[in-house]
């Protein structure tokens, strides 16, 4: 990435950031979840839920939702997204948090984590609130609630649906590298090991 693309994003007022992993300490075990609801591999939790029959995918949705309060209500943050989300705060940027949970999900991460404080109730989206990442819908929902212009405007995350929901919407995208051995997207615009890189690059 050249060091003009990086000043770009460094003075962007506006940020969107994934939940689950970017934000917080990661405590899915999708995995387990799959196993339980017999879901492919390959295939995409949420899509595939929501191609069952409908009964199927109602009794499908309802364990999701109370797997991930569950863990919602344990969350803790990640240290160097503090870092980052305080430093964007002192500088007047807008925040907001787009995730494949559910909005109440959200809220109750949030507020585990102790990061609540930091976005307006509004500018946290959910699945139910926008078609889920990797869908531009829900950052583009965000950025007219702003009134901001994509190249404005950077998309976090920790997984490839984040930084293509971005890019589709034409955004800055970051991709943070939480997951051992995750590979760098070569579409993100950056890929960092910790947020805090980017304050010590000097976020506004």
């Amino acid at each position: 990435m050249s060091s003009s693309s990086l000043e770009h994003i460094l003075r962007c007022r506006h940020w969107i950031f994934d939940m689950d992993g970017t934000l917080t300490i990661p405590a899915h075990d999708f995995q387990w979840l799959r196993h339980q609801l017999k879901i492919p591999a390959e295939a995409d939790i949420l899509g595939f839920i929501n191609s069952l029959p409908e009964e199927e995918a109602v009794r499908a949705h309802e364990f999701v939702n109370r797997w991930e309060l569950d863990i919602a209500q344990n969350a803790r943050p990640q240290s160097d997204a503090l870092t980052l989300l305080k430093a964007l705060t002192a500088a007047g940027c807008k925040l907001g948090v787009l995730t494949r949970n559910t909005l109440e999900g959200a809220r109750v991460t949030l507020r585990a984590a102790g990061l609540d404080c930091f976005f307006a109730p509004e500018d946290v989206l959910g699945r139910e609130q926008a078609e889920p990442k990797p869908k531009p819908d829900g950052v583009q929902a965000l950025l007219r609630r702003w009134s901001a212009a994509p190249s404005d405007a950077v998309v976090v995350g920790d997984w490839v649906h984040d930084v293509d929901a971005g890019l589709a919407a034409g955004t800055w995208a970051i991709l943070v590298l939480r997951h051992p051995n995750q590979a760098e997207l070569p579409q993100a615009h950056l890929n960092l090991r910790r947020l805090d890189e980017l304050h010590c690059s000097g976020t506004p």
